[in-house]
């Protein structure tokens, strides 16, 4: 069997490989049982799934579209299980998975770049996404956001394929009235960015082979149309945060003008190796505050490196995703910044966990820049290869020291749900006052502080209709 045959064949198995060593995490840390935003949604959805006055809301984009689908899929044939949600999830990282090997193979990748891709792709650096189920559908947008971004480099490069100009107008409206919920803002802006750079260089002459045809203006306004009609749909949400003091950002700045820098440094950090480490390490006095800084500093230095050689080296003339990549994880981190800033509390940058799948996409970015780097003679091969290697060496050192710990605490997390599932099952059993004695403790218990009686309310609706743990 030739090398290149045995390539195509890791493109496709590597991803699936790596999702079912997910699913066998999942399957080793957790128990089938409804919690923290579960509460929610049973409360909001349940038990009548078919009913169309919940979907038909003024804030319906903003509560992800297909989840309605799921979840009658979900009730009628799997009784509202939990660990099926996690499962879609883990589908939706491979897919993404084979969305970035598309792009590897097309771009003639030496296939040790893809095997660091992946092993970033599946760390267990995002364990609390992997475990909360109700985040699926966010696996299956950055799917889309790969998928779509590499079709667009592929049409920039010249290499262009029967109907990508159709899936060019068409993936935008899907993606993000579809699937995307919150995260379409940087998925959409980055599209939204490559495709007026597409417009510029051609006007100006600056494409390599001459002018494409592409009509990149029309590419744009189908980003642009579906994020307004997000935006329009935001605007009716009634948001519910428990913990937020409620003070303006210029208010916060005021008072603490490096807070932001803080904040971001952090988030940068925990890419690199995850929050609950990093969290653990300056517990334990193995790492100060200003060492977990430095490690922020260092993957910012990443970034501005790989920003740096995509302009030096022209790596955009021949391929535009990892500019795209790059744009997307680094308005991430702002995002995260401008959605987290009101509890005032920099150490929820490192709830990285949470976060990851927005954060990885500039590592993946950085990663593609110095793999095409390397491709081209006019790069002095042994001084940027000791760059890329410092790099990769770092992001790859950082995720397996992450899932190394993460696997073992797989059986701890397990032990943890299993309590969870034991007081979920009394639950609809106690009286009002053994209920409001023990509200608050059960709160904590099943991580919900937006109203205990919703708690209550629940774990009634699975008892009455035999649902999730409830079933027989």
């Amino acid at each position: 069997m030739n090398r290149e045959r045995i390539n195509r064949i890791l493109y496709w198995m590597l991803p699936v490989i790596g999702g079912v060593l997910c699913v066998l995490y999942v399957a080793s840390a957790t128990c089938d049982v409804v919690y923290s935003d579960y509460i929610r949604l049973v409360f909001s959805y349940l038990p009548d799934v078919y009913d169309i006055k919940k979907f038909l809301v003024p804030d319906v984009l903003t509560r992800v579209p297909i989840n309605y689908l799921e979840r009658i899929i979900n009730v009628e044939l799997f009784g509202y299980s939990i660990f099926f949600e996690r499962v879609l999830g883990i589908v939706g990282l491979t897919l993404a998975g084979w969305a970035l090997g598309m792009y590897c193979k097309s771009r003639r990748l030496p296939i040790f770049w893809f095997i660091l891709l992946m092993a970033v792709m599946f760390s267990l650096n995002k364990w609390e996404m992997l475990i909360n189920g109700s985040g699926w559908s966010h696996f299956l947008a950055f799917a889309g956001f790969y998928y779509h971004e590499a079709v667009l480099d592929r049409v920039w490069a010249g290499n262009e394929k029967q109907y990508d100009r159709i899936r060019l107008c068409v993936l935008p409206w899907v993606v993000i009235l579809l699937t995307a919920g919150p995260y379409c803002a940087s998925y959409a802006s980055v599209i939204i960015l490559a495709c007026g750079f597409c417009m510029i260089m051609e006007c100006k002459g600056l494409r390599p082979g001459g002018r494409s045809g592409q009509p990149y203006l029309r590419y744009l306004l189908c980003a642009l149309l579906p994020l307004l009609l997000y935006i329009l749909s935001n605007a009716f949400v009634v948001e519910e945060y428990a913990g937020a003091t409620g003070r303006p950002l210029w208010v916060i700045l005021m008072d603490n003008p490096t807070f932001p820098i803080r904040f971001i440094l952090k988030s940068l950090a925990g890419i690199l190796v995850g929050g609950e480490e990093l969290q653990t390490l300056m517990a334990n006095g193995e790492l100060s505050n200003k060492g977990c800084y430095f490690l922020g500093m260092f993957v910012g230095l990443g970034y501005l490196t790989a920003l740096w050689m995509n302009f030096r080296f022209r790596i955009w003339e021949r391929s535009i995703m990892p500019l795209m990549l790059l744009a997307g994880g680094g308005m991430n981190h702002l995002l995260v910044f401008m959605t987290r800033y009101i509890f005032e509390k920099e150490e929820y940058a490192l709830n990285s966990s949470r976060y990851t799948l927005q954060f990885q996409v500039g590592i993946f970015g950085i990663i593609l820049t110095f793999a095409l780097a390397m491709q081209m003679k006019e790069v002095v091969k042994r001084l940027y290869g000791m760059l890329a290697a410092l790099f990769c060496v770092a992001f790859l050192w950082g995720n397996v020291y992450t899932t190394y710990h993460e696997v073992d605490k797989a059986k701890y997390r397990k032990e943890r749900f299993e309590q969870i599932k034991a007081r979920a099952l009394e639950v609809p059993g106690m009286t009002d006052e053994e209920f409001a004695a023990q509200a608050d403790d059960l709160a904590d218990e099943f991580e919900y502080w937006n109203g205990h009686e919703r708690i209550r309310k629940a774990y009634q609706i699975l008892e009455e209709n035999n649902w999730n743990v409830f079933r027989d």
